[in-house]
């Protein structure tokens, strides 16, 4: 069976939602190996077999989350020589594009990004300009390195074989050429992370300031959910670009999805448009992003928002 590698993301042995999707889809490839590195690797690998991984190669020295990006290059490259794998899988974020785009120049091989499927001869699916064309590609050079966009598959477990092995990385000085001194973590006001968040409440220019994104936020943590924003909501100021949704920010795909103020560009609904309930709030009735929804109002979010709000807390007792 094709070996597929997966590079795991994870902190300190706890192990992203986006690498365990991201082994799922390696489950339907072939058999997957999981690359584990520094501190936590060791404790990351019990996450990383219960997802499917039938091998997983641990290298745990400190050194190799030090410096920035390159030791992880090194250490998929180590482990592609290893195992000479079919194909290199790695979660689509913006650390892992880049560990993708440098990997590839180092195997000589190709590579595709925002990937949400790939099939058994490894061609690649992907969704572009806002979700409206779909396009399917293969790799035709060397080993095929494919970034799979989060949220794009539904992470199962099924435990793999679960062998552990060393795994040997070799710095050179190009590797050390950028070091972390400081790690800082982000605020997020006790709410779920908006990439894994069951229930997202969002707000676009509807909204109006900064200030107006108070209703949003306090619907959101009635329901326990995370708070997503709009391009043109996060380009005016009004609340941080990391809870941005769209094709430019954050995908999402949730049990619900609640848009408040969003006309619904094409560019915002790339970023939601797989979420399972999506409840939109709007006083333009012609507004785009109705023809996603599953539960259209229309009306003034200032009046809507809080009544429901009301409503959840009341029924909450």
């Amino acid at each position: 069976m094709a070996t597929i590698l997966v590079l795991a993301d994870h902190t300190a042995g706890t192990v992203t939602k986006a690498t365990t999707e991201v082994l799922t889809l390696a489950r339907r490839l072939g058999s997957p190996t999981a690359v584990a590195l520094g501190p936590g690797a060791q404790a990351a690998a019990d996450t990383l077999v219960q997802f499917g991984a039938d091998d997983v190669l641990i290298a745990p020295e400190e050194e190799l989350l030090t410096w920035l990006v390159t030791p992880k290059v090194a250490a998929l490259q180590a482990a592609a020589a290893l195992t000479a794998p079919s194909a290199i899988l790695l979660a689509s974020t913006a650390e892992g594009k880049e560990i993708a785009g440098r990997l590839a120049v180092r195997l000589g091989s190709g590579v595709i990004t925002d990937a949400v499927d790939v099939a058994a001869d490894l061609t690649a699916t992907q969704s572009v300009f806002g979700g409206d064309t779909t396009v399917h590609s293969r790799v035709t050079r060397g080993t095929a390195i494919i970034t799979v966009r989060p949220n794009a598959v539904t992470a199962e477990s099924s435990p793999g074989a679960g062998r552990l092995a060393d795994l040997a990385v070799v710095l050179t000085d190009a590797d050390r050429r950028v070091r972390i001194v400081e790690h800082a973590d982000a605020v997020t006001a006790g709410r779920p992370d908006l990439a894994e968040a069951r229930i997202v409440v969002s707000g676009g220019r509807g909204v109006g300031s900064a200030e107006g994104f108070t209703v949003i936020e306090r619907l959101a943590d009635t329901l326990g959910a995370a708070v997503g924003a709009s391009r043109a909501a996060t380009d005016a100021g009004w609340y941080p670009h990391q809870y941005q949704v769209g094709q430019t920010g954050k995908t999402v795909s949730p049990q619900v999805y609640i848009a408040s103020g969003i006309s619904g560009a094409i560019q915002h609904r790339a970023g939601m448009q797989t979420s399972k309930v999506i409840i939109v709030v709007n006083k333009d009735p012609e507004a785009p992003i109705f023809e996603l929804a599953d539960l259209g109002i229309v009306g003034d979010l200032f009046t809507v928002v809080p009544q429901l709000t009301e409503e959840v807390e009341r029924r909450r007792g």
